[in-house]
């Protein structure tokens, strides 16, 4: 397993970033290698992400230095999302089988937590969100039909997208982990807008349907002095909770929001209108 450690910064700093330094600090390039687990440790409120994508291999979910502890799952809860071919994951002797865009929740103290995928010529893409817990829940699937469902936006505004809230307080109980799925619509590219900041909590967005040739433009920074990354398909960004976290693509896609931090209100956003920003 590969994990890479991702400091915190400060919003002063971050205006003095160049485009190669905002990329280094915030953008995740690799999600997915092939017979690999591949994690991101962020600072921002302890924050894993990163992908497993089991090929010819089975891939156990081991500890890391980073965690100081016996298993990885000793004082965490893990959301994962199926993004590829159907997986299969064993755990304790209880197998759960994944197909594309459906979810798991782990629970803190879960051991013994395997990956496979159920055609090694159509791999499972397993993305993985994960945050320090402080109380174990049960380990649960979600499938988009157990979601709680919003549609928001319109084509007038070219942000009509239907937001998927799968491992959320409203359909299951966690900690702090909440991990949604949110699809746009042919013809609308903005996903969150307005854009918000919440600084109750930091978040990650990995988009993905992003058609070939195509590109996601994910804006970030204070809202008065913002930046904006260029990304590709199957990529992640962190989003600091000071910064905004928006995007516009070239064609319309699918993206997940995952967050942790105070509390598990998904309502609580600090909202700039466009008409704002600078």
């Amino acid at each position: 397993m590969k994990v890479e450690l991702r400091y915190a910064a400060h919003p002063n700093d971050v205006k003095n970033y160049d485009t190669e330094k905002l990329r280094k600090e915030f953008l995740i390039e690799n999600v997915f290698i092939p017979d690999e687990i591949s994690l991101v440790y962020s600072m921002y409120d302890r924050y894993m992400v990163g992908g497993a994508m089991p090929v010819k291999k089975q891939l156990k979910l081991e500890t890391n230095d980073e965690l100081k502890s016996e298993h990885f799952l000793d004082r965490r809860e893990m959301g994962i999302i199926n993004v590829g071919g159907n997986a299969i994951i064993d755990i304790e002797g209880k197998t759960y089988k994944l197909a594309f865009k459906e979810a798991l929740y782990l629970g803190k103290g879960t051991h013994n937590v395997v990956f496979k995928s159920a055609d090694p010529k159509k791999p499972a893409k397993l993305y993985i969100n994960s945050a320090p817990a402080h109380h174990t829940y049960p380990s649960r699937k979600v499938t988009l039909a157990d979601a709680e469902v919003v549609v928001l936006g319109n084509m007038e505004s070219s942000n009509h997208r239907t937001v998927n809230k799968l491992l959320v307080n409203s359909v299951i109980e966690t900690c702090q982990l909440q991990v949604g799925m949110t699809e746009l619509n042919t013809g609308s590219v903005w996903n969150t807008m307005p854009v918000h900041t919440h600084s109750r909590r930091m978040e990650a967005y990995f988009y993905f349907e992003v058609p070939d040739k195509q590109a996601i433009c994910h804006f970030m920074g204070d809202p008065d002095e913002t930046r904006h990354i260029w990304m590709k398909n199957e990529q992640a960004v962190l989003s600091p909770s000071w910064s905004i976290h928006s995007a516009a693509g070239t064609s319309n896609y699918t993206f997940i929001w995952g967050m942790a931090g105070e509390n598990l209100d998904y309502g609580d956003m600090d909202v700039r209108q466009p008409d704002t920003l600078k």
